[in-house]
């Protein structure tokens, strides 16, 4: 075997060991909430069941989202400071009741759109949150070590020492972390410096998931449009699926592959079309309503995504030092 190695393949071999060393000084690498040996979670997302709760004001799979996580959504302490040195924040908490994107109060969505195929319209309603990706892009780029994934295949961020700078939601294909300023631990280490806050997602119900229990959103849904069990178990259900109503599938390979499979009789590209439309129509610029786009590369798999990967870990193994030692100096613990 050559003793030479490509570039690309010393970021990649950097890249995981770095990731690896800060994750085990840190404790990171061993599962959440007491999963050892489950194996991993996948979700079908069938939109051709989904009909968004048409005939109720919300979605149940999103009000029941809601209410199971209402202890967790952001209490932030005002009046709330810019992100110096610009002259902005994010604050959603006047807006906490909308249901219609994601926010850091509402962890997921259904977007409503009309699609034409085969010369008919079709009204297609697509339930929105994280993918839990494979290759988590969010989780390995993460500055602060605050985006770990357990062995159910849930990513998740650990509001307790999580800064808000935003980075995960830059690097996510989708876009879906989303972030409430003044709350978090920036408000006691920098709080007029910088500004920050705290990012929030779907976590998949992973204490749920721990005691062998289904997402709320699952067992909230009418319709059985969402259903979950172990990963490639779902993934063959999805592409049998697909085949019996001549359909597509999405999330197999996107991002390098997820954790959720999203069922269609319309092609992605035409939702994604529609979604892009909607928002354009609408002049809706803000976060947390993503697109669908098919073509979805992993950024880690670029040479700038794997150098900004080996740069990262060493800086996220002495971030997650000095916010446990600070931690420790006020009697608090750094895990939920």
């Amino acid at each position: 075997m050559s003793d030479k190695i490509s570039r690309r393949s010393f970021f990649q071999r950097s890249a995981a060991a770095g990731a690896l060393s800060f994750l085990a000084a840190a404790g990171l690498n061993k599962p959440a909430y007491g999963i050892s040996d489950s194996q991993e979670i996948g979700t079908v997302i069938d939109l051709t069941k989904c009909d968004g709760c048409k005939d109720l004001g919300t979605p149940l799979c999103v009000s029941s989202c809601r209410q199971k996580n209402e202890a967790k959504f952001p209490e932030p302490k005002k009046p709330i400071n810019d992100y110096w040195p610009q002259p902005k924040h994010e604050d959603w908490s006047d807006k906490r009741g909308l249901t219609t994107r994601l926010t850091p109060y509402n962890w997921n969505y259904v977007e409503h759109v009309e699609v034409e195929h085969n010369g008919e319209k079709e009204d297609v309603y697509v339930m929105r949150r994280c993918m839990h990706c494979d290759n988590a892009t969010c989780q390995k780029i993460c500055p602060f070590s605050a985006i770990s994934k357990d062995a159910s295949g849930a990513v998740s961020i650990n509001e307790n020492i999580c800064f808000g700078g935003a980075k995960c939601r830059d690097v996510c294909p989708w876009g879906i972390p989303q972030r409430q300023a003044g709350v978090g631990l920036y408000l006691d280490l920098a709080p007029t410096l910088a500004g920050g806050g705290v990012m929030y997602k779907c976590d998949l119900c992973r204490d749920l998931l721990a005691k062998g229990e289904k997402p709320r959103c699952e067992t909230a849904c009418p319709q059985n449009a969402i259903i979950s069990g172990p990963k490639e178990e779902m993934k063959e259900y999805a592409k049998t699926r697909v085949q019996e109503v001549g359909g597509y599938i999405y999330g197999d390979t996107q991002n390098g592959g997820t954790s959720t499979f999203y069922i269609s009789k319309v092609p992605f590209a035409k939702i994604n079309e529609a979604i892009a439309a909607a928002k354009k129509a609408q002049e809706d610029t803000k976060p947390g309503r993503p697109l669908m786009p098919e073509d979805v590369k992993n950024y880690l798999n670029t040479e700038k995504g794997m150098a900004l990967g080996v740069l990262t870990a060493p800086i996220a193994g002495a971030a997650l030092a000095a916010v446990t030692a600070y931690k420790a100096m006020k009697g608090e613990k750094v895990d939920d």
